[in-house]
């Protein structure tokens, strides 16, 4: 599974699995704004955005509370 997230403040693709209620992160990617064109894809990266946000530092995730 994957979504958009702000890792340390820059938009990325997000991989992670899902088992038994919990994700797993798996990696990441660093995309921009001007490769998604299509409304659908503008309106994910809004609604992801707000909600997911991560600082990535010595190989390790952490969620940043807003």
């Amino acid at each position: 599974m994957w979504c958009f997230a702000k890792i340390n403040g820059k938009l990325a693709e997000i991989y992670f699995d899902k088992k038994n209620g919990k994700s797993k992160i798996r990696g990441h990617c660093y995309v921009k704004i001007s490769e998604f064109k299509t409304k659908k894809e503008l309106s994910w990266i809004k609604k992801d955005t707000e909600k997911f946000k991560f600082v990535y530092k010595n190989k390790i995730y952490t969620q940043k509370i807003v």
